[in-house]
């Protein structure tokens, strides 16, 4: 893979962030429908017209790739090139007009995470990492990219919700919340582009989908972070659903031990 390809995937990326703006602040906090999914997770116009408008520029674009959408599901499965599509991360904040919600858009290469961009488009920030290069950030609001070094005891430990950990394997994360320095709820995607920043240095989630964590993978990495599921492992399309994002290599193992993996 050259750079020049990379490079080209890097303007995709973007482009589909830059049009998904466009398609979802006319719809924010205007009092949009919301329909229930077969998991009972909501959905709204917006998601679905943002996913339809990426998977356009992708078929004109790319169309040797393959496409995986939460909303429309995949699309030229064989493909060693996978995009995976979150229009709108966190669609129970959007619909109640918080500003943590974001555009996931995933770049897979035979299974593994290549390139990652999380797009807030209320206050136009982005993050994206690809493999092998610094994490870059973009925003008016300020923040540098760089995750803090802090033990398991001074973290600041993050979940989008105690819901989410009502389905985890087991009540290892008990004890990591017990051991962190604090925990805090909410934040969906968002919260792994503030540990990319500093801004927070643990989150543990389960349940979570490819779409979900793909994107996010390079952009801690490429801060100095680590990311795989709670056991330590890499994370995969198979996975068990759980997440760990950590800031150091050193706190990533205080948080498996916690959790129950420890050597």
């Amino acid at each position: 893979m050259t750079t020049k390809e990379i490079d080209l995937y890097v303007e995709v990326a973007n482009a589909l962030a830059d049009t998904v703006r466009c398609v979802v602040r006319p719809w924010f906090r205007r009092g949009i429908a919301v329909e229930s999914k077969g998991d009972e997770s909501p959905v709204t116009v917006a998601d679905r017209s943002a996913e339809r408008v990426m998977r356009a520029i992708l078929a004109e674009r790319l169309p040797q790739h393959g496409v995986f959408g939460e909303e429309f599901g995949q699309a030229n499965p064989e493909a060693p090139y996978q995009w995976l599509l979150d229009p709108i991360d966190g669609t129970r904040a959007f619909v109640t007009g918080r500003p943590s919600f974001g555009t996931l858009i995933a770049l897979f290469h035979e299974g593994k995470p290549l390139l990652g961009l999380l797009d807030q488009p209320i206050l136009e920030e982005r993050w994206l990492g690809v493999n092998g290069r610094e994490t870059v950030f973009t925003s008016s609001l300020g923040g540098r990219v760089g995750t803090r070094n802090v033990s398991l005891g001074e973290a600041e430990l993050s979940c989008t919700s105690p819901e989410m950990l009502e389905v985890a394997p087991h009540d290892g994360w008990k004890t990591l919340k017990s051991r962190a320095r604090r925990m805090t709820w909410g934040g969906d995607c968002y919260a792994y582009g503030l540990l990319a920043l500093g801004q927070l240095d643990l989150i543990a989630e389960c349940d979570m989908k490819p779409w979900d964590w793909g994107a996010l993978v390079p952009i801690v990495q490429g801060a100095g972070g680590v990311m795989t599921r709670w056991d330590g492992s890499d994370l995969r399309f198979e996975g068990d659903g759980t997440v760990l994002a950590a800031a150091t290599p050193a706190l990533h193992a205080a948080a498996c031990e916690a959790l129950g993996f420890g050597a």
